[in-house]
C-alpha cells in the first residue's frame, strides 16, 4: 500500500500540452488508494476533457465557479475544495500559472483554490525551453519555493516545439514517486523499525483442536498501519486472524502458537527501535499434544496444561535501547495490575483496557484504554475507534522517544 492511500489529493490541471499526461496521473493516484478530485483552468479543457478526468477520478471535475449552462447551478466553493485536500498537486504548471501563483493573481477557480489551500502544494512546471530559462520564470519558481510550495523538477527531453532541453513535465510515475518520497522523508518515524504482535495464539490439543481466545487482531493491525503511515518499517508478527493489510512498509510474519510467536519476536527484537506487544498470547498450552484426533470415548476429558513463556517479560530482560510497550487486558483491580506488569516486565509503557468497559476488548472496532508510562504518568482516554487508539499510541511513543 502506498503512503498516499486514503489521502485526499486535489489535482490542478492548467492549459499546457502536458495536460494529456494527467489522465494517467489521476489513474496512478486512484491506484495508490488515494481519493482524487480535479480542478482545471478553462484553457486546460482544450488539451484534455473533463469527462476523461471525471471518469478516472470518479468525481465531478470543476473548472468554473458555477455551471455556466445551468442558471440554477450551485456555486463551486473553492474554500471547500482547498480544505478537502490533504495534498494539492498542480500539474502541468505553465509559465502563466506559475506567475499567477507567485503574485497572487486570482482570476479562475484553480487560483482561488490554491490561495485557499491549507495543505502542502506541489507543482510540476511544464513549458518550452526558452520559457523555462527565462528570468521571470526562474523568479516565479524561487518565489513559490520561498512560500513553502514544493517543486517537482522538470525533465529534459524533446519538447512540443521540437527543441530539446529542460522544461518537460515530469512523467506521472515520477510525480507520484516524488510525492511519496517527499512525504516519507518528512515523517517522524522515518528510519525507525517497529515490531508489533497481533491476534491470538492457538495451542494445539490434537491435529484438529486447539485452545485459543477471542482476539481478532484488529488492534495490532491498526497499530501497524498507524506506525507505517508515520514512515517506520513494521515487522508485524500475527497469530491466526482474518485481518489483512497491504502496505509497502509492513512485513507480516504469520505464526500459530505462543512458542512460534516467542521465537519470531526474539528473532527480530534486537534490530528494532520500538516493540509493541498487543497480541493476546495464551498463558497456558497443553503439556502433551495428541498425534491423532482424540476420540470421544468418555464423558469428560482431562488436559494437563503448562505455562507458556512470557514473551513480554523475556524482552524486558534483554532490551537495550528499545522502547517496549505492553498491553494489559484486565477484569478487576485494573490499574494496580497494570502498574505491576509495567514494573515487573521492565516496560516503558503499558496500555490498559478492561473487559468491564462496554465497547472495549476483543472483536470490537472500538477500544477504551489508559496509558501508564514508566514515570507513573496516567492518561485515560474515552471510547474510540481502534484506529484512533493506534494514532494516540504512536503519538505517545513519538513524544517519548524524541524527548
Amino acid at each position: 500500500m502506498s503512503i498516499l492511500s486514503g489521502k485526499n489529493i486535489l489535482l490542478g490541471v492548467t492549459g499546457g500540452i502536458a495536460a494529456y499526461k494527467t489522465a494517467w496521473l489521476v489513474r496512478l493516484f486512484v491506484k495508490s488508494g488515494a481519493h482524487a478530485k480535479v480542478v482545471m483552468t478553462p484553457s486546460a479543457k482544450e488539451f484534455i476533457t473533463p469527462l476523461t478526468l471525471s471518469t478516472l477520478s470518479k468525481h465531478p471535475v470543476h473548472s468554473s465557479f458555477t455551471n455556466e449552462e445551468d442558471e440554477n447551478a450551485v456555486w463551486n466553493n473553492h474554500v471547500d475544495l482547498g480544505l478537502w485536500a490533504d495534498l494539492f498537486i498542480i500539474a502541468p504548471a505553465t509559465a502563466n500559472t506559475l506567475s499567477k501563483m507567485a503574485n497572487g493573481v486570482c482570476d479562475n477557480l484553480l487560483m482561488a483554490t490554491y490561495l485557499s489551500a491549507k495543505c502542502p502544494v506541489y507543482f510540476a512546471p511544464a513549458m518550452d525551453l526558452d520559457m523555462y530559462k527565462h528570468e521571470s520564470t526562474r523568479h516565479s519558481l524561487e518565489t513559490l519555493k520561498s512560500y513553502g510550495n514544493i517543486m517537482i523538477p522538470a525533465e529534459s527531453g524533446e519538447l512540443a516545439s521540437g527543441l530539446v532541453g529542460e522544461g518537460r513535465m515530469a512523467e506521472p510515475e515520477t510525480i507520484v514517486s516524488f510525492i511519496e518520497n517527499d512525504i516519507l522523508k518528512k515523517l517522524p518515524l522515518r528510519g525507525k523499525k517497529v515490531l508489533i504482535t497481533a491476534g491470538p495464539t492457538y495451542e494445539a490439543i490434537d491435529p484438529v483442536r486447539f485452545i485459543g481466545n477471542h482476539s481478532s487482531g484488529k488492534m495490532g493491525f491498526e497499530i501497524a498501519k498507524a506506525a507505517a503511515n508515520l514512515g517506520t518499517e513494521v515487522i508485524l508478527i500475527s497469530g491466526p486472524t482474518h485481518q489483512k493489510v497491504s502496505h509497502s512498509l509492513i512485513e507480516v510474519i504469520p505464526v500459530t502458537s505462543a512458542q512460534d510467536m516467542y521465537e519470531a519476536v526474539h528473532q527480530y527484537f534486537e534490530r528494532v527501535d520500538v516493540a509493541i506487544l498487543s497480541a493476546a498470547v495464551a498463558d497456558f498450552t497443553p503439556k502433551e499434544v495428541a498425534q491423532q484426533k482424540i476420540k470421544k470415548k468418555a464423558d469428560t476429558l482431562t488436559l494437563e496444561l503448562t505455562k507458556t513463556k512470557d514473551i513480554l517479560a523475556s524482552l524486558g530482560e534483554v532490551k537495550k535501547q528499545q522502547y517496549l510497550v505492553g498491553f494489559a487486558l484486565e477484569t478487576h483491580n485494573e490499574l494496580e495490575n497494570a502498574k505491576g506488569k509495567l514494573k515487573k516486565k521492565n516496560l516503558n509503557l503499558i496500555v490498559l483496557n478492561s473487559l468491564n468497559d462496554k465497547g472495549a476488548g476483543f472483536k470490537s472496532d472500538t477500544n477504551k484504554v489508559t496509558f501508564i508510562d514508566h514515570n507513573d504518568q496516567i492518561t485515560e482516554f474515552e471510547l474510540k475507534s481502534k484506529a484512533e487508539v493506534a494514532a494516540d499510541l504512536m503519538n505517545k511513543i513519538i513524544s517519548e522517544i524524541d524527548a
